[in-house]
């Protein structure tokens, strides 16, 4: 049943969250004032970062396969998350927040990346000035 899937605290989320807090970094989590609720948001910063499950935001790497039953539904379903998604970064950028998206897939499966390797990107993007980012797997 979908409503077992969790939304928060999921295993990449929390992989993300305490390497960061182990390297120094202090955040807030899934603040509701900002739109998409990020799952981790850097007030002094201006920063978000969103930990994005592979299938669920439909993204292009081999975590994600189209479902065979009710494609109709899920096709729907997944689009609406993907065209919210893009409503969510256009808003966040036009209230002047850096974003990064972190896949599921830069943490699990044949092409994740070294842990300690990409919570060091990840850093290097809080530390830097690029206003939109993403990372996937190898």
């Amino acid at each position: 049943m979908m409503s077992g899937i969790r939304g928060r605290d999921t295993k990449p989320e929390m992989v993300i969250r305490r390497g960061l807090h182990a390297r120094g970094y202090r955040y807030r989590l899934h603040a509701r004032a900002l739109p998409g609720k990020p799952d981790l948001v850097f007030p002094s910063r201006k920063a978000a970062i969103f930990v994005h499950g592979c299938f669920w935001h439909g993204h292009d790497c081999p975590l994600f396969k189209w479902p065979s039953t009710r494609a109709e539904w899920w096709r729907a379903k997944i689009e609406g998350n993907r065209a919210r998604d893009a409503e969510v970064r256009t808003q966040l950028a036009e209230m002047g927040w850096r974003q990064l998206r972190v896949w599921e897939c830069s943490l699990k499966g044949r092409q994740r990346r070294d842990p300690d390797e990409l919570l060091g990107w990840v850093a290097g993007w809080l530390d830097g000035d690029e206003l939109d980012a993403e990372t996937g797997g190898r």
